[in-house]
């Protein structure tokens, strides 16, 4: 990619005019969790500017072990900051209090526009992220499919601060810098990991249907591997999965539901940098599990691998799918299967999922 005039300038004098900078992205938990390798290894190149990350509330707990110059702010775009008048008021509280220089709009959405537009009047840059709509479209229509990996959305975020003249190299390397989480932290979830335990996450929803392996295939895959010798398994999912994931735990002493309460993403990621892998699908929990350094063995069905959405340093022979010309079809994983079966993930057998986990462990 070639660089305009313009954008040489910024990389010249951003260390001279940019030190408070505003970094925007509100949903969704996915997409805020695969700024993060990006965000805290620009705040570590930069050490002395200030960084403001603007996210949803849940959000914003999952930045643990920040940068010092990194603070992160939970807005409430459905009530204090709702609409155009909230984006001006957002505009003006920030402003106010941080004195913006500079925007990074990593989500390029109607109500981040608007945002950045009330920044804008005031001569305050704005970056936006390009999102490859048109990739996506030729990758996933229905006829003469693109199928191309397309870029992934880190690399997006990290081509935004770029053209903002934020120069850096990747230093994350986990949300607890390469280690292990201190055990005492989930302490109210489990007693610590025994020498030669195995321990595995499970998180088999997703928000969308082309996302979610059939629940009766990942109940056979959940029975098999909680049927093996030193195994501890952890069930991972929302409120609205709660009853299906207790069942699951009744049956084994070995199986543990993380849905049982909200014990918050400190406590939680804590416990999954201790596990030795993860069974997900294109799901937030992916990622998740990735900025805690844990392999995932991923499930994909309308959705795809090339669409950009892989987990960070995730290996693609994890990858559970099915070669099939109608995939991708979608995304997000929201359109219905024209089929009316979403074959691509029923047809997935249980057995070559748990080949997949076995062939972690064995590494």
């Amino acid at each position: 990619m070639g660089r305009s005039v313009e954008n040489e300038k910024d990389m010249l004098l951003s260390d001279e005019r940019y030190r408070n900078v505003l970094i925007v992205r509100f949903n969704a938990l996915s997409d805020v969790a695969m700024t993060v390798p990006v965000v805290y290894s620009v705040c570590a190149a930069h050490h002395d500017k200030r960084f403001i990350m603007l996210t949803q509330p849940v959000a914003s707990t999952l930045f643990i072990n920040k940068p010092a110059n990194l603070e992160v702010i939970a807005v409430d775009v459905k009530v204090k900051y709702h609409g155009i008048a909230g984006m001006r008021r957002l505009y003006r509280d920030m402003m106010e209090k941080y004195g913006i220089d500079v925007v990074i709009d990593l989500q390029g959405t109607f109500l981040t526009r608007i945002l950045g537009a009330f920044f804008a009047l005031r001569g305050v840059p704005v970056k936006r992220i390009d999102s490859g709509r048109s990739g996506k479209r030729a990758l996933t229509r229905r006829y003469n499919k693109r199928m191309f990996p397309l870029i992934s959305f880190r690399e997006r975020y990290r081509e935004v601060f770029y053209r903002a003249g934020f120069v850096f190299s990747e230093t994350f390397k986990s949300l607890y810098e390469g280690r292990k989480a201190d055990s005492s932290i989930f302490a109210e979830i489990t007693t610590p990991k025994k020498d030669g335990e195995r321990w595995i996450a499970v998180a088999p929803f997703a928000k969308y249907p082309g996302k979610i392996y059939p629940i009766h295939l990942m109940k056979k895959v959940v029975d098999e591997i909680a049927s093996w010798d030193n195994v501890k398994v952890f069930l991972c999912g929302s409120a609205e999965e709660h009853k299906i994931l207790v069942e699951w735990e009744k049956e084994y002493d070995n199986v543990i539901s993380l849905a049982v309460k909200k014990y918050g993403f400190p406590m939680e990621l804590s416990l999954l940098s201790h596990c030795d892998v993860m069974v997900s699908m294109d799901s937030a929990n992916m990622h998740l599990a990735s900025l805690v350094c844990v392999p995932v063995v991923s499930v994909w069905g309308a959705t795809h691998p090339y669409c950009g959405y892989m987990g960070w340093h995730q290996d693609m022979q994890d990858i559970v799918q099915l070669n099939m010309v109608c995939r991708p079809c979608s995304v997000f994983g929201d359109k219905s299967c024209r089929f009316k079966d979403f074959f691509c993930l029923s047809g997935i057998s249980p057995s070559l999922i748990i080949s997949r986990v076995k062939a972690v462990l064995e590494r």
